[in-house]
């Protein structure tokens, strides 16, 4: 069974998006790149409360 965790390995900033690409099986940059869209075309705000909860909530892989 699979479990979603911050990647240590694969990692921009907190690893959440590195994680969900070995989860899903995505490149992580394509899914950087769908956020940063979403980010600037929906305001700063939500995608960074969205960002920071996803970090809080991930289990950092160890």
């Amino acid at each position: 069974m699979k479990k979603l965790y911050r990647s240590s390995k694969n990692k921009v900033w907190l690893g959440v998006f590195g994680g969900l690409g070995e989860y899903l099986n995505i490149d992580p940059v394509l899914l950087r790149l769908i956020f940063i869209l979403v980010f600037v075309f929906t305001g700063f705000v939500p995608g960074l409360i969205v960002y920071i909860l996803a970090a809080i909530v991930m289990p950092k892989k160890g």
